[in-house]
Order: structure tokens, then sequence, then C-alpha cells
């Protein structure tokens, strides 16, 4: 029963796509537990790059079969453009399954959002105006809109009329907005349908039979820890839970059957949108590493903010994800430095913190305690094992597994498939 949650120990885009990828070949299935098409993965292939916004990334893996669970919420232009693009590419796609129990992003939830992300003006959160966040309230107000709906139109019409009963009044009387028809959504939401029907499944029915005939179950999450609804940096966080408790929920298994979470950490830090980051560079560094490391967000297109690698937060995130392993992704990108910063603790009002302070307060005065670190000046992209790195690469690693608190399996030194050191198996 190998059961393998794959998640993100920072604020995301850390490389889950490479590692899912990595471990596709020798998994049966991948499932994407949560988010929307508000995360995205890029995958590098031999000379072909793939940006894959809400596909599982075991979608470019001929022998494994991705799944989108029922945690997962969807936007049917956004799912069918994405598997449009990849046939084009002659990619099969035939595989994959849809959770007949997941959300759908309905036009109204992308308007509400974006209207009201503008309406905060400074107090905006830094959402990516997807109706991600809507979607996930109309959920819990047991009002939303699932899969399975658009095979019911009287069921579908009346979920739409109570949602909008009350979203057009605030988009009239608040937002100056005009109200938005009832018929119109409902066709436009059974206009995809017969499109999605080849993939919808009972997703939890498949996967709890796929563990119990011993087959590799990959669990994927979007974004990162520190942007998990309940444990990330609140209220700068995502609608959903992309820690290793959300695959449980989001893909319908029970936590007795994971055997195994990997937290992808990056060797620096990179977030994207508002909220507080002790790391934050301002200067030249933060600049080269924005540079060097292409970080520029795959659904978003806003540059990346970046900082120094946060100790603090990779103990965090092995806390709360019950973490087994990290993979260490990046490595490559820090190539060129004769010093390398690492926060091992912060300062909060004169005071020395080792751990993440539960104050939204104390997190957004924290100042960053660094350790120095030599760096290495060699090209580490070809190095196929760990005794390949320089001496200083290795004391690097060796260093940050040490403050994560959990070992690391894997180091990616290159964006290519290939470009990965495995020191212990994920399998």
């Amino acid at each position: 029963m190998p059961a393998l949650v794959l998640l993100g120990a920072q604020w995301g885009d850390e490389g889950k796509g490479k590692a899912t990828d990595l471990l596709g070949g020798s998994v049966d299935y991948v499932v994407r537990y949560q988010g929307g098409n508000n995360a995205g993965h890029t995958v590098v292939v031999g000379d072909q790059k793939y940006a894959l916004h809400l596909l599982p990334s075991g979608i470019l893996s001929p022998g494994c079969t991705p799944v989108i669970g029922n945690g997962v919420v969807v936007d049917p232009s956004v799912l069918l453009s994405e598997l449009s693009g990849l046939n084009e590419r002659g990619v099969d796609t035939s595989k994959l399954l849809l959770s007949g129990n997941a959300h759908i992003i309905t036009p109204y939830n992308v308007t509400v959002d974006k209207v009201t992300e503008r309406f905060l003006g400074k107090r905006k959160i830094g959402t990516t105006g997807r109706g991600i966040g809507p979607t996930y309230a109309d959920k819990i107000n047991r009002v939303g809109i699932r899969v399975q709906d658009l095979y019911d139109e009287s069921i579908l019409t009346q979920k739409v009329e109570a949602a909008l009963d009350v979203k057009n009044q605030i988009l009239t009387k608040l937002y100056n907005r005009r109200a938005m028809a009832v018929d119109q959504a409902v066709e436009e939401l059974l206009g995809y349908a017969d499109k999605l029907a080849p993939y919808v499944a009972d997703t939890v029915l498949v996967i709890n039979q796929a563990l119990e005939e011993n087959k590799v179950v990959l669990f994927e999450g979007g974004q990162g820890t520190l942007l998990d609804i309940d444990h990330g940096t609140y209220p700068f966080v995502t609608s959903s839970n992309p820690t290793a408790g959300g695959a449980c929920t989001g893909a319908g298994v029970g936590p007795t059957k994971i055997s195994r979470v990997i937290g992808i950490l990056k060797a620096y830090t990179t977030r994207v949108g508002a909220g507080p980051f002790p790391t934050e560079l301002f200067d030249e560094d933060g600049e080269a590493l924005r540079r060097i490391g292409g970080e520029r967000g795959v659904t978003t297109g806003r540059d990346r903010r970046c900082g120094w690698f946060d100790a603090v937060i990779a103990r965090y995130a092995t806390r709360v994800n019950g973490l087994t392993d990290f993979f260490l992704t990046k490595l490559d990108v820090l190539t060129g430095w004769e010093q390398i910063p690492v926060c091992v603790a912060y300062e909060i009002d004169g005071k020395r913190v080792e751990e993440l302070p539960y104050s939204q307060t104390d997190f957004h005065h924290a100042k960053p305690v660094y350790e120095m670190l030599p760096g290495w000046s060699e090209d580490i992209s070809k190095a196929k094992s760990f005794a390949d790195l320089p001496k200083n690469a290795q004391n690097y690693v060796k260093a940050l597994e040490e403050m994560s608190g959990a070992p690391i399996s894997a180091i990616g030194v290159g964006p290519g498939r290939d470009e990965t050191i495995e020191i212990n198996s994920f399998l």
C-alpha cells in the first residue's frame, strides 16, 4: 500500500512538478488533491517544456493515471484548454480521471474574485483572480456547483439560483456592477458536460481500490505549506489545505494509508503575492536569484519575491506535515556566491526565536538571524551523485538537512528531468 504525499514546504513554486514527474515513471496514479488553476508546475522533458496549471504532472508519464481529486476546484474551460494543448503536442490525456465531487469554478465566481480584490485596494490579498477563493467559499456555504451537477439540469439551475441570489445583491449594491443572469450561467456550464463526461469518475473508489491492489499512488499538492488556509501565513494564504492532511480529505483516503510524506524545498526561498517574508531581498542578490532562477510565476506571470533559505520555515513544514523526506531543488542557482546566508532563527522584539511564531504580528516583525555558509563556483549541473558535488555544496546540503529536521533524499541541480541527484529512493 505505497501511498506518497508530495507537497511544497515553503510558499509554493518549489519545483513540485519536477519532483512529481521524476517519480511519475515509477507510480501508477498521480492525484492532485487541492487548489485549482492558481497553481502551476513547469516540467522539462528533454528539450520540451510543459507548463501545467490544473492537470497533475503525472499526465506526462505514459504509464501513469492522472487524477483530479474531490478537493480540487476546476475551471472547465482551463481544464479543456490544457488537455487540448497537450493533445496537440502528442501527449496522451485519455487516462485522466476527474472526481464527480470536485467543485466547479463558475463564471460568476471569477467575476466576484476580481471585483473583490480591486475593491480591497491596499488591503488586497494578492489572489490570482481566477475564482478560487469564492468557489471554496461557495463549497463551505453549501451553494457550490460540483462536476456531477452538470448532468442534472434541474439541480444545476437550483444551485446557480441559490448562489446568485446573494452574489447579485453584492455585485449590484456594493460594487455597482451588473447582475449576472441565471440562465446564461447555467447554459455556459451545461456546455462543458459532454466534453468532461469521458473523464468523470468515482475517484475515491478508484484510488482506494488501487491502494488495496498495492499500486503506487502519489498525492500531489499545489501551492505550499505556508499558503495553507489553516497553517499558513493567514490571511495571505490560499483557500485550501496544501499540507499533508489535505491529501486525505482532498482525495478520500484515510491517514493510515499514507506511507511517506515528501516536502519540496527550494535551496533559497521565493514567494508570490502579498504577505510577510522575513528573508526577502531587495538588493542585487535578490535580483540575481530572480534572474538566474527564472523566478516568474508559471500561472500568474508575476515576478517572484526572492530571499535566502529560511530554516525556521523548513522546520515548521517538517512538523505540520510529518515530513519523512525533502527534495531540495535549484541548488545550481546558488553557484557563484562566495558566501551564502541561511536564516537559522528570527529576532522578534530583541529576542531570538527559533520556531515559527504563531502570532501574525510577531511574524510580520520577525527579522532573520543569518549564519554564513561557504559557497562554490563549480558548475554542478552535470553532477550525478552527491560525491560529484563540490565540498562546499555538499556541506550546504548537509547543513540544510540538519536545520530542517528531515533527510534530503534528492537534489535538483538543473531544470531537466535527468538533472537530479537521488540519494535515497522515495519508493
